[in-house]
């Protein structure tokens, strides 16, 4: 549903158009340290005003109310929201009868029977990620060692970021990118053999994230053209270190120690001003869509912290699990 962890349980709400989107988190640790500036570098990562991102301006200032007291977590479900305040629904309205093309405007109506809040995509949009990057700001404090960071590296094919954007905003278009993650000092034995192996936790986690259409770890689909020989990756050291790392510092589902490393490919915005084909569900018959209103040219470029958060959470739930495991041995 809209809930994601065993331990370390984030559950997300809102809509992009509705009174403001946000997060609970439960099982949090008590005693954990934030501060306003904790939540304020994460968050201007991710809001708008570069170019190629969507002129629609949101404060993002995050109202907690619950979990937290003294600036200290509390051990009660942590709740956070952020208000939405710049909103132009009126942009929306037409996409019922003509759902936007690689939407889902077409599966939230149907599956919502017509109920969904189609403004600003309502709980489809990527507006609601706030609540994962503020989810990710404490899952960091629990696992404080661990350094994570991810950067966008390739937008439309292209090193040269900056200029596939300005070009496909040019053409009343979209691009899409990819995106390199590394997580770094990460705790050793995390992670189950199977259902709940390292990948399996955090790419479930990933795939929640809008637009995510693939993800590789280490050396990803290159590996079904190596021989064993030139995949494994040697052991050089008592604390596991590898001499290679095409496992990305997973072995068997579990954490050996090592760099985890991943990368995944973001889908262009399929909300675009330029001119397509598509059904008119009302009139039965095909007709002229443009997506007018505010739209990013590349949402991934607002991608990477949340990409962080989204690891963040998945590794903090995994520690707390492991941290059980470890106490009744």
């Amino acid at each position: 549903m809209n809930s994601f962890g065993r331990i370390f349980r984030v559950s997300i709400f809102g809509e992009s158009h509705g009174a403001g989107a946000g997060i609970v988190i439960d099982g949090c640790p008590p005693g954990i340290p934030v501060t306003d500036d904790d939540f304020e570098k994460d968050l201007a990562r991710r809001r708008s005003g570069a170019d190629g991102t969507t002129p629609r301006k949101e404060s993002d200032i995050p109202e907690v109310i619950s979990g937290f007291f003294n600036g200290r977590t509390t051990g009660a479900p942590v709740a956070i929201i952020f208000r939405n305040s710049d909103t132009r629904s009126s942009d929306y309205s037409k996409f019922r009868a003509m759902p936007r093309p690689g939407h889902a405007d077409f599966t939230s109506n149907l599956k919502y029977k017509g109920y969904n809040d189609m403004r600003g995509s309502g709980h489809f949009s990527g507006r609601i990620t706030v609540g994962l990057v503020a989810a990710g700001v404490i899952a960091k404090k629990i696992i404080k060692d661990t350094d994570i960071s991810a950067e966008l590296v390739e937008a439309g094919g292209s090193r040269d970021i900056k200029k596939a954007v300005s070009e496909a905003a040019s053409d009343n278009d979209s691009v899409g990118g990819i995106i390199e993650c590394r997580i770094r000092n990460m705790t050793q034995g995390l992670g189950e053999p199977f259902f709940d192996s390292f990948e399996s936790v955090l790419a479930h986690i990933i795939f929640a994230v809008p637009g995510v259409r693939g993800l590789e770890f280490g050396s990803g689909f290159k590996a079904a053209s190596m021989r064993g020989s030139e995949h494994n990756d040697n052991f050089i050291s008592f604390n596991g270190k590898t001499e290679t790392n095409n496992h990305a510092g997973i072995n068997g589902g579990i954490t050996n120690g090592n760099e985890i490393f991943f990368r995944l490919a973001m889908k262009p915005t399929s909300s675009i001003a330029k001119t397509q084909i598509t059904f008119n569900m009302e009139k039965k018959e095909m007709g002229e869509l443009k997506a007018e209103g505010r739209h990013d040219t590349s949402f991934a470029l607002r991608v990477p912290p949340v990409i962080e958060a989204a690891a963040a959470i998945a590794a903090a739930d995994l520690f707390l699990i492991n941290r059980i495991y470890q106490d009744i041995q």
